[in-house]
């Protein structure tokens, strides 16, 4: 009997780029790991959730310019790796920074920042965008 599988076309895509990344590795060029966010709007805000597990607070800033919300994080802490082999390393480096584009309708002076067990929460509160009028051309 025959099994069925369901084909998963980016699967194949996601061990190039494991071996791609391992490879970078090998030469020490590889790009840094950034921390895993999801953004999601509700009726009144938009969220940012970043992972940011074993940075403290203090170790993390927030920047908006633009509309451009820039979350920076810099570990001060300094780990004795030198007698260390890894076969591994996925873990977030001492330096990181993600940006994400907020919508014209982001209220950006009054953004809230929440940081809990290893998770940064950034409240976004959304304004009503002005509506278009109609002006009236005089002869």
């Amino acid at each position: 009997m025959a099994t069925i599988v369901k084909w998963a076309p980016f699967q194949d895509l996601d061990v190039v780029e494991r071996r791609m990344r391992r490879m970078l590795e090998d030469w020490g060029v590889a790009p840094a790991t950034l921390p895993a966010a999801d953004m999601y709007e509700t009726e009144k805000e938009l969220v940012v959730e970043l992972d940011v597990p074993g940075f403290d607070e203090k170790e993390l800033a927030l920047e908006v310019s633009d509309h451009m919300l820039t979350i920076k994080g810099e570990r001060t802490a300094e780990k004795e790796e030198k007698d260390k082999s890894f076969y591994l390393h996925e873990r977030l480096e001492k330096h990181f920074e993600r940006r994400f584009k907020l919508p014209p309708e982001a209220d950006t002076e009054h953004i809230d920042a929440k940081f809990r067990t290893g998770v940064l929460e950034v409240h976004v509160p959304k304004i009503e965008l002005k509506k278009p009028r109609t002006i009236e051309i005089k002869a």
